[in-house]
C-alpha cells in the first residue's frame, strides 16, 4: 500500500474562512479531506483528497449499528517564519493501529497515512491559522461501512481525515479547573476498549458528563471500574498528580488510553530531573496526600488543551482545593514548554516535530 499515489480533486469553489477569534472548536472544516478505502481482497486503495463533502453509505453500514469505529486527534502550528509543522504525527498513527487492533479493523500503513496528512495539510496550507495559540486540528478516523447486519467485523471500510482550524483553548492564560470525582457510572474496564481510542468509550461518558456539567464542573475523573477506587482518567484528558515533590500519573493498565501528551509530559520531566512515576493511585491515597498538604499540584494533558490545571477535585461531597486553585509551577513549566516547541519558539530536543512541504507540487 505503500506506493500507491494519492489522487487529487481540487474544489472549485473555496469557503470564507473565519476570523482567528471566532474559531469554535470542532465547528469549522476546511475545503478539502481525504478518503481510502478497504475491501477484500484488494486492502487499502482509492486514496484520493478530494472536496469536503457529505458521504454516502447504506443505512445497513455495520458502524451505525455495531459501533465499529476509531479515531485520532493531532495538530498542525504554523510557526513564525510561516512553516508548517506536526506534533508526534507517528505517535497518533502508531495507536490508531492498536485501536484498529482491538476493534478488528485492518491495518493501515502509517508511514503512508503519514505521507497523506501532510499532503492534505499542504494543500490546506492557508487554512492554518497565525494567530497565538491557534492551530489545524487533525481528525484521522475509521468506520464500517459494509451493509450487513451480522454481528462480525466488517469486510470494507473508509479511512477519512478532516481538518478545522481551532483557536487558542485559553484566550487569557491558561485556567484552572473544577474535576468531580465519577464513583457511580463506569466508562471502561480493563479487557474492554479503554485504551482503544473509540467512539463507543465516549459515548459512555457523556451521562456522567453531563451530570457534573450541570453543577459548574469542567469534567469528570474516572475511577476503575471494577473496585471503584482506582484513579483512571479524566474525560478527555490523562490525569497527573505532584505529590510531596514527585509527579505521578495513573499506570497504564488496558483501560486508560496512552495519551501523546501524556508520554511528551513524563518525556519532559525526565528530561528536567523531575522525580516522575507511572503508578496505580487511589482516591484514598490522593485524598490523604491532600489532607496531609502534600498534594501539591494536579493537572490534566491532552491534544486541545495540552495542559489544563487542575484547581479543584470533589470527591463524595468534599471539594478538594488544589495549591490555592491556582495553576502550578510544573503544570505552567510544562504547557510553556510544549507550546514553544509545537510553535518552534524553542528547540526541540525530542525530535517531536515533522515539517509539512508547503509548496504545492500536486496536481490534479
Amino acid at each position: 500500500m505503500g506506493e500507491q499515489t494519492i489522487r487529487v480533486q481540487l474544489s472549485e469553489t473555496k469557503k470564507q474562512k473565519p476570523e482567528s477569534d471566532q474559531l469554535i472548536f470542532g465547528k469549522t472544516f476546511t475545503d478539502h479531506m481525504f478518503v481510502m478505502d478497504y475491501s477484500e481482497p484488494l486492502g487499502w486503495h482509492n486514496a484520493s483528497i478530494v472536496p469536503y463533502q457529505p458521504l454516502t453509505i447504506e443505512p445497513s453500514a455495520m458502524v451505525f449499528h455495531y459501533g465499529q469505529s476509531v479515531f485520532e486527534g493531532l495538530k498542525a502550528f504554523r510557526t513564525a517564519t510561516g512553516d508548517i509543522q506536526l506534533f508526534r504525527p507517528e505517535k497518533n498513527l502508531e495507536r490508531l493501529n492498536l485501536s484498529n487492533d482491538r476493534l478488528c479493523i485492518p491495518p493501515i500503513d502509517e508511514n503512508f497515512a503519514l505521507e497523506a496528512i501532510k499532503q492534505l495539510v499542504s494543500v490546506e496550507k492557508d487554512w492554518v491559522p497565525d494567530a497565538p495559540g491557534t492551530s489545524l486540528y487533525i481528525r484521522p478516523f475509521v468506520i464500517s461501512t459494509e451493509p450487513y447486519l451480522g454481528v462480525a467485523p466488517s469486510s470494507h471500510y473508509k479511512f477519512i481525515v478532516i481538518l478545522s482550524p481551532v483557536g487558542a483553548y485559553y484566550k487569557e492564560g491558561i485556567n484552572p479547573v473544577k474535576i468531580a470525582v465519577e464513583d457511580h457510572y463506569v466508562r471502561t474496564v480493563k479487557g474492554g476498549t479503554g485504551e482503544a481510542k473509540t467512539g463507543g468509550n465516549y459515548a459512555a461518558s457523556l451521562k456522567a458528563q453531563e451530570m457534573v456539567a450541570k453543577e459548574g464542573f469542567a469534567q469528570v475523573l474516572w475511577l476503575d471500574g471494577v473496585e471503584r477506587k482506582y484513579i483512571e482518567e479524566v474525560g478527555s484528558m490523562n490525569v497527573f498528580f505532584k505529590i510531596n515533590g514527585e509527579v505521578v500519573t495513573p499506570k497504564l493498565n488496558g483501560s486508560i488510553l496512552a495519551g501523546v501528551t501524556r508520554n511528551s509530559v513524563i518525556e519532559l520531566l525526565k528530561h528536567w530531573n523531575i522525580p516522575v512515576s507511572e503508578k496505580r493511585i487511589s482516591m484514598e491515597e490522593l485524598h490523604q496526600a491532600h489532607k496531609d498538604g502534600t498534594l501539591e499540584e494536579a493537572f490534566g494533558s491532552g491534544t486541545a488543551a495540552v495542559i489544563s490545571p487542575i484547581a479543584q477535585l470533589t470527591w463524595e461531597g468534599e471539594d478538594m482545593i488544589v495549591n490555592g486553585g491556582k495553576t502550578g509551577e510544573i503544570s505552567q513549566k510544562v504547557y510553556d514548554t510544549i507550546t514553544a516547541i509545537q510553535y518552534g519558539k524553542t528547540e526541540d530536543p525530542f525530535n517531536w516535530l515533522v515539517n509539512v512541504a508547503t509548496k504545492n507540487t500536486i496536481k490534479n
